[in-house]
């Protein structure tokens, strides 16, 4: 999976392997960095190796790979320091995604299918197409869920086809339960979060009613002062959509290494180009990523200057 994994990008993983492990095989499931607590509760999660605090293991585990399954990632890079280990294997390697412009190159089987909501309705594609739809469980089901509500913003995004709730509909049936899913998802963090939210709503915002756009820049003061922990930020970039007429939402965070962007957007706005162009980064059409090595001041004047540069779009 990609570092710092979301819903989906461990859903998948432990959905698929879930499904292979009853199928007779041997699965580890790597992730390249760790992972937020509200996803800890995931059926197979304490078994996951966080590649970063145990390199021997996971690479042990690499060594004697036969089949590596490359999920929601398609270019080696999102693995962080995995990627260079990653593309020396000689093992064969399946791509299961669905962002755009992906490194073909690098994987032997898959497809990153930019039409599908999320990486956990290709991998439940995957596994109905292979006939072994039957192997469905409540654990699984779960993850799959999980995947599903966290990518398509718990079925408000453009990517939700009837398709998704077909498969929602599949696993009620299997045994989800569903709230309980979205409580262990959204309603399981500490006070300092919420605290941090509201300060940043309040002092981090900035509104440019005359581009359709917001921004929101965090500088690594606030990190320390709220404690914030990894995935506390998660969702955080949705908030200025909520206000009306705004079109193109912006995140960006000081860590230490460089100034990580987050890109949310309505209709026809393509965050996936702006942030190619701008910022590094990519994704999806309304959803996208970057990343900067300027310093916290010199790429928001960055994202100021290319709001402007796309006045007529955003308006």
């Amino acid at each position: 999976m990609h570092q710092k994994p979301d819903p989906d990008a461990m859903g998948s993983s432990l959905a698929l392997a879930g499904v292979l492990r009853q199928l007779g095989h041997q699965v580890t499931v790597i992730s390249p960095t760790n992972w937020p607590d509200f996803l800890k509760w995931m059926p197979g999660n304490k078994a996951v190796i966080d590649y970063e605090a145990s390199p021997e293991k996971a690479n042990a585990a690499l060594n004697e790979a036969e089949w590596l399954f490359c999920l929601d990632f398609n270019a080696l890079h999102r693995t962080k320091h995995m990627g260079a280990r990653l593309a020396s294997l000689d093992c064969v390697k399946i791509l299961v995604d669905h962002h755009e412009q992906p490194e073909v190159a690098a994987f032997d089987y898959g497809i990153s299918d930019v039409s599908k909501s999320s990486t956990s309705e290709m991998i439940y594609d995957f596994i109905v197409d292979s006939g072994n739809e039957a192997i469905i469980n409540k654990d699984i089901a779960s993850c799959l869920y999980a995947g599903i509500i966290g990518d398509t913003g718990s079925f408000r995004f453009p990517a939700t086809s009837f398709r998704v709730h077909e498969m929602v509909a599949s696993l009620k049936k299997k045994g989800l339960q569903h709230s309980i899913v979205h409580e262990q998802l959204y309603d399981n963090f500490l006070e300092d979060r919420l605290r941090f939210i509201g300060h940043v709503l309040l002092h981090r915002m900035e509104v440019f009613y005359e581009y359709n756009a917001a921004l929101i820049a965090i500088p690594k003061s606030d990190l320390l002062k709220f404690n914030v922990r990894t995935g506390d930020t998660e969702g955080l970039v949705n908030y200025p959509l909520s206000i009306q007429g705004i079109k193109l939402a912006g995140l960006v965070i000081d860590r230490d290494e460089e100034r990580k962007w987050s890109f949310r957007s309505k209709g026809n706005v393509d965050v996936n180009t702006f942030a190619r162009k701008y910022f590094n980064g990519g994704g999806h059409f309304n959803a996208s990523g970057g990343r900067s090595a300027e310093s916290l001041q010199a790429t928001v004047q960055l994202f100021k200057k290319a709001i402007k540069e796309n006045a007529s779009q955003l308006q």
